[in-house]
């Protein structure tokens, strides 16, 4: 709620706040969330884990899809990385950022809590659909923050190109999911998990099919090949953005969202060889590329 809440406050009152004050609402929210991820995380540690369910927010026939928020060692270890890491890249914007009008400082700022806001929501949530609201959320701010200064229209092209990019990734997120629901019933993580491993439940081929069809997804994010190319046009944003959302948070969601869904990745070892591969030849190409630059941020 916080980055949410620091969202609301910079957005709205952009033409009011001056630029310490939007900077120190910015910053102090998120060093606010930092704190509580810190406490959460030392309960976890504790083995003290948690599924908070607040309500239905779907509920047709068979399928109930809840606002739920699962919190966990993985998910506590990654609300770590993005309160601290947010942080301090908040308070770096503060600075950096220091010769923008007090309106645009504003919402510049707000634009960063709501990217923090949309990746805990990707980060906590219990299913795949709160998972993927989040997911959205990300791919929305990366589109607002790399376009920053939009009166530059390179920079409006590499937006756009890295928002529809993620859409095709996206896409493949999405047919998994209804694959899910189409062979289980449920997107809750607990119920996915334990029925995918009743033998009979999932076939070889379904396991596949949403294991790659999930990569798919995380190939946007994450930019491997074959959807790399928004990442070296990214870098047209503002500098604190690609160290937010290009170095440290959203192109692990991609990561999260495999680590989360290992138990149906450990049952179909043929995606794990094409996440192996991909990988491998994303790392090699993208070591040559960068050979070549003359941009050193590229």
């Amino acid at each position: 709620m916080l980055p949410l809440i620091g969202f609301i406050m910079n957005g709205a009152g952009r033409n009011m706040l001056s630029k310490g004050a939007a900077g120190f609402i910015g910053s102090a929210v998120i060093f606010l969330s930092f704190c509580l991820s810190v406490y959460v995380f030392l309960l976890v540690k504790g083995g003290n884990t948690h599924t908070a369910h607040y309500f239905d927010f779907i509920n047709i026939d068979e399928l109930k899809v809840a606002f739920s928020f699962k919190i966990d060692q993985l998910s506590s270890l990654f609300l770590l990385i993005i309160t601290g890491v947010g942080f301090l890249i908040h308070v770096y914007s503060t600075s950096y950022m220091h010769e923008e009008e007090p309106k645009d400082f504003a919402k510049y700022f707000s634009f960063l809590n709501l990217f923090v806001f949309s990746m805990l929501l990707l980060v906590m949530g219990g299913n795949y659909v709160i998972m993927f609201i989040g997911w959205e959320g990300v791919g929305l701010c990366s589109y607002l923050l790399i376009g920053y200064w939009f009166k530059n229209n390179d920079y409006t092209n590499a937006a756009k190109k890295a928002f529809i990019m993620n859409r095709i990734g996206d896409l493949g997120f999405l047919l998994a999911v209804f694959w899910i629901i189409a062979k289980l019933g449920s997107v809750e993580y607990n119920d996915v998990f334990s029925l995918a491993q009743v033998p009979g439940k999932l076939s070889t081929t379904d396991l596949i099919g949403i294991t790659l069809l999930l990569f798919i997804g995380a190939t946007g994010k994450s930019a491997q090949i074959p959807l790399y190319t928004w990442l070296p046009d990214a870098m047209a944003g503002p500098t604190p953005v690609s160290a937010l959302i290009h170095a440290a948070t959203m192109v692990t969601a991609g990561i999260y969202m495999i680590a989360r869904s290992n138990i149906l990745y450990t049952m179909a070892p043929f995606t794990m060889i094409v996440v192996a591969v991909t990988g491998l030849a994303t790392a090699i190409l993208a070591a040559t590329i960068a050979l070549k630059q003359n941009d050193i941020k590229k």
